[in-house]
């Protein structure tokens, strides 16, 4: 870590344009950049000042698979413990199967989402995963019908059927669940069963957009319509036209945004900027947020009007602690999908690793437990994962096992704020304990841990880095 308290990543990358853009979405998580154009540049920066203090390293994948693993290699001989994440192209599986083979703790897909970038580093070097290891349901054309979706839990088939019915409408559908649940999976279903399925299904991440280009992006420009419009943009409605558009994140959409959203819901026409006339588009919405759209309509940042027009049928999804009996038979459906990758093979999966899935909580829900067998699955030597395929869900299934001493601890007081000479313990110390103490309580549950300790996630990871506490679920 440098002086001034940022962390250090060292980007290895021989594009320009994408240094600028890595570093400046680097800095907004307190993340100081250094550059490598090359592998040469960059083994020869480890041993320099800088290269000492490094926290982590970020490795654009080019050339040969080949030439990238020799030098994920090399970087994880000299530095055993620094977290190395390999940055992907979208689709190319292959090359980070190999990468991580090759040493490589995680990687993330282009074109990089700011949110998820910064939660794959701090979660790296906390010693978690939060990378890009959820290529499956992208790589796979077909979608999923509704029979074809895994899951048996009466909460989740209730939901279906709410979803199921919505799809043969024309009304707009609100899908509403925790990060990782599988919204975009029932979104899909719910096109695949409507009667635009033959037409085109265009998904739309609010929230991987800069608020300036969201409009754009959407209802596209003519030219000049701003600086830097110098040829006309078909936006994703007019793409989606005849078909259905499916907006993730809808929640992270800035207010003028909604205004033209709201427009087209009522009046099934789009205006793109700088155009004299609206265009008629024919296009079926289906929304889905991570949040309480409710709450944030209550807080100002969401409109009320857009809000029920959205929410004419909505589709709860529940988390996957709430559905555990789906686990096993979700466990195996994945499996399936993941051999269809290349470099991977056909897997099963034993009792004891089975029961140590369904015993987890799973924060990050379906898509964490995609990433978690993908994982297992590419450094598996066997013909079948077992428990000691998966040591952080072990220890922290270990560490639980712990909980009820660390809540007896709590009650009775049980951070300690003297030391044996009567003095007080360093606060860095107690802080420390006391977000051991929270994790145990919370069962690993980051989210809730950071909320009662009240403090960002990001912040908490960065604080277990700083304060040495590792193994955090």
């Amino acid at each position: 870590m440098t002086r001034n308290g940022q962390r250090m990543l060292m980007l290895i990358d021989d594009e320009p344009a994408q240094r600028r853009l890595v570093a400046a979405l680097a800095a907004r998580g307190g993340w100081r950049t250094l550059f490598a154009g090359d592998s040469d540049t960059a083994i020869a920066m480890l041993g320099t000042q800088d290269g000492m203090q490094l926290d982590a390293i970020l490795f654009d994948h080019w050339g040969e698979d080949d030439d990238a693993s020799a030098l994920i290699a090399e970087l994880r001989a000299r530095r055993p413990a620094l977290p190395i994440l390999v940055l992907t192209a979208n689709g190319s599986v292959s090359h980070a199967v190999n990468a991580m083979r090759a040493g490589a703790t995680d990687f993330l897909v282009k074109p990089l989402a700011p949110e998820r970038m910064l939660r794959a580093l701090d979660a790296a070097v906390a010693g978690t995963q939060a990378g890009e290891l959820r290529p499956l349901t992208e790589k796979i054309p077909a979608m999923l019908g509704f029979d074809e979706i895994v899951g048996s839990a009466p909460q989740f088939r209730a939901a279906l059927a709410i979803a199921a019915k919505a799809a043969r409408a024309r009304v707009a559908v609100l899908i509403e669940g925790e990060s990782g649940v599988g919204k975009e999976v029932v979104a899909e279903a719910v096109h695949a069963a409507s009667p635009r399925a033959k037409k085109p299904m265009v998904t739309v991440n609010c929230g991987a957009l800069p608020a300036n280009q969201i409009e754009s992006e959407l209802f596209g420009h003519e030219p000049g319509a701003f600086t830097g419009a110098f040829e006309r943009k078909i936006g994703k409605f007019v793409e989606a036209d005849g078909g259905t558009i499916f907006l993730d994140e809808v929640g992270e959409m800035p207010l003028e945004a909604q205004a033209r959203l709201l427009r087209v819901l009522q009046a099934g026409e789009i205006h793109p900027l700088g155009a004299r006339h609206p265009r008629e588009v024919d296009v079926r919405i289906i929304a889905a947020t991570n949040k309480r759209l409710a709450d944030e309509v209550e807080a100002g940042t969401f409109r009320e009007d857009l809000y029920y027009r959205l929410n004419l049928v909505q589709v709860p999804i529940p988390p996957l602690r709430e559905r555990a009996q789906d686990i096993p038979a979700l466990a195996r459906h994945l499996l399936a999908r993941i051999a269809q990758q290349p470099g991977l093979k056909e897997l099963g999966i034993t009792d004891d690793a089975l029961a140590l899935l369904v015993d987890y909580e799973w924060p990050g829900n379906v898509r964490q437990l995609q990433n978690a067998l993908f994982r297992a699955a590419v450094l598996c030597e066997g013909d079948a994962l077992t428990r000691a395929d998966f040591p952080q869900i072990a220890t922290y299934s270990a560490r639980r096992s712990r909980a009820p001493q660390l809540q007896q601890m709590a009650t009775s007081g049980g951070v300690t704020l003297f030391r044996a000479d009567g003095n007080l313990r360093a606060l860095e110390e107690i802080e420390a304990d006391v977000i051991r103490l929270a994790i145990g309580h919370y069962r690993g549950r980051m989210t809730e841990v950071a909320r009662r300790l009240g403090i960002g996630r990001s912040t908490l990871y960065r604080k277990l880095s700083e304060l040495g506490i590792e193994n955090a679920a």
